[in-house]
């Protein structure tokens, strides 16, 4: 069976929580600047990526909104802008398509109490509510072949919660 990596989700704003194993270490930070208009950054933890020799990409990912939360662009690291609208290009009902830096098309599957992210045929990460007696928010399970683009899972994963909360029409 392939190596696993679970990340617990504390919090539920959209705009502002934090992932962590299941040591208790911090492997995402996800929160908003209050600028003339919103940026979001989403963090990968140095504490959590050391654990983790094959994680590639960038550390951060930055989301710059438009007026009144509108969309915008991201950029992960020091790379090019991608229009967000980019990134949740809807094919299907369910599904939300996004691109990785290397041109790989990935997709998230879009469930009413989780998410999955897949590539081709295989899960890469499913994302899932927890439940009223957990103290956390939600659970995050990446597969091993979904660290080479970890960075870009999660933002991808915030940007759709993003999206649902604001009512974008993608």
């Amino acid at each position: 069976m392939a190596a696993t990596y679970v990340l617990l989700q504390f919090g539920d704003d959209s705009f502002s929580h934090r992932f962590e194993d299941l040591e208790s270490r911090p492997a995402f930070t996800v929160y908003a600047h209050e600028l003339p208009t919103i940026v979001v950054q989403v963090a990968r933890e140095p504490e959590w990526s050391q654990q983790h020799p094959d994680i590639m990409g960038p550390n951060n990912a930055y989301l710059y909104f438009g007026p009144n939360k509108s969309r915008g662009f991201l950029v992960y690291g020091n790379g090019k802008e991608v229009p967000m609208a980019h990134q949740i290009r809807q094919k299907k009902r369910q599904s939300r398509y996004f691109t990785t830096q290397h041109g790989k098309e990935l997709k998230w599957k879009i469930f009413p109490q989780k998410m999955e992210c897949v590539d081709g045929r295989t899960t890469v990460a499913t994302w899932e509510l927890s439940q009223p007696e957990d103290v956390f928010n939600a659970r995050l399970t990446i597969r091993h072949a979904g660290l080479c683009v970890v960075t870009e899972i999660l933002t991808t994963l915030t940007l759709n919660r993003m999206a649902m909360a604001l009512n974008w029409q993608t």
